[in-house]
């Protein structure tokens, strides 16, 4: 089996395309060829020195326009001749969609797409930069491309299912959800003196109340008011940080801002990317998650794996993977107050901290572990092609 993914970029930092390239070296382990096709490449970046030194076929497309990406990927696909062509974001799977439709029909692979995220949430209408005239027409051209082009669709939570079968009105039959996988090799197990060695490369006190979240600096990850929630903690615990890890982006202006204006700016840290991701998150105590809308939020599981206990917006894909009141704490999405209060409970009682965390790692353990998700990747590419053989 010949399988061809298809994403924006290896180093994009998202969790969409973390997920499919750690299935990689696992799925080419259990005889399936993978080749990845990216429209954006940034220099030296860790998954694709890894990809290089396994020997993996990587297309830089270098394509900036809807057409070019098109027609370089057309080529890529006939060059490579896969039996499934796997894509994941809007541009990928637009792009992956029109390629695959162009090439002859006698080599025409099929189309699987991966449904990452609650796209067309009200919320994602709210944030300034999206302009709502454009978001219809993206929504038209995804739901077009994704009924008529689309052989079928993996989505990562039911939330993200119901989103696309209501959002681009495609038939619930045509999805399957796989909860993605994180693995455990590259994560590794949280220990004291894991937490020692990370805490003092990081700088931070021994015993200082530590709370971390992680995510590109985006308007949908909702940071802003965590660092306005974080003064609850702060005023009580003097030695408190908070730390926010992720490649800055699009909101990282309003995110200085609101760190400049906050009384107690100084004990919050913008660590940017970082390819020591779980250590940071060993060295940490709780794990916050304020975002506005999610299709699941990769650093969940993560932050699970390394024994955090979570305080999180109420969302309905975060729901189906948390365990509200024994792993984590929900709150209402931009309530900076809600937020406030549930980062102070979990630092005031480390009895609740160390239940929450144990929990959270029972159910990555259980649920959310590399080799089960692409044990059921596999059958879901057999399956797509039994079903069209």
């Amino acid at each position: 089996m010949r399988i061809l993914l298809v994403i924006p970029s290896l180093g994009s930092g998202g969790g969409a395309e973390r997920s499919l390239i750690e299935s990689v070296p696992e799925l080419r382990a259990r005889g399936i060829d993978v080749a990845i096709a990216q429209f954006l490449r940034r220099p030296h970046e860790e998954q694709e020195v890894v990809l290089t030194r396994m020997g993996a076929r990587i297309h830089d497309l270098h394509a900036t326009t809807p057409s070019r990406r098109v027609a370089s990927l057309r080529r890529v696909i006939e060059a490579e001749r896969p039996d499934i062509v796997h894509t994941s974001l809007f541009d990928a799977d637009v792009a992956g969609r029109l390629a695959t439709r162009a090439t002859r029909p006698e080599h025409r692979p099929r189309v699987l797409t991966s449904l990452v995220n609650t796209s067309y949430d009200p919320a994602r209408g709210r944030d300034p930069r999206v302009r709502p005239w454009r978001l219809r027409l993206v929504r038209r051209v995804d739901g077009w491309t994704a009924r008529h082009l689309t052989d079928h669709f993996h989505a990562i939570t039911h939330a993200v299912k119901a989103d696309a079968v209501r959002s681009l009105g495609i038939q619930p039959e045509r999805v399957t959800v796989i909860e993605r996988g994180r693995d455990r090799a590259r994560l590794g197990h949280w220990s004291k003196e894991r937490r020692s060695r990370a805490r003092e490369g990081l700088g931070i006190a021994p015993d200082a109340p530590v709370i971390v979240t992680v995510g590109r600096q985006e308007y949908q990850k909702g940071q802003t008011y965590l660092i306005a929630a974080f003064e609850r903690v702060a005023k009580e615990y003097p030695e408190a940080l908070l730390l926010l890890a992720g490649r800055r982006g699009y909101e990282s202006g309003a995110i200085d801002a609101a760190i400049a204006r906050s009384k107690f700016g100084d004990r919050i840290r913008s660590l940017g990317h970082r390819d020591d991701l779980p250590d940071v998150l060993a060295a940490c105590d709780i794990f916050a998650f304020p975002s506005l809308y999610e299709g699941l939020g990769g650093a969940v599981i993560e932050a699970m794996a390394l024994g955090l206990p979570v305080v999180s917006s109420d969302l309905p894909a975060v729901r189906e993977v948390v365990e509200d009141g024994a792993s984590a704490l929900l709150v209402p999405r931009a309530d900076k107050s809600a937020m406030g209060s549930a980062l102070l409970r979990l630092v005031d009682d480390r009895e609740m901290r160390h239940r929450f965390g144990a929990r959270g790692q029972e159910l990555f353990d259980t649920r959310f572990t590399l080799d089960q998700s692409i044990d059921r990747t596999v059958a879901l590419y057999e399956g797509l092609l039994t079903r069209s053989a």
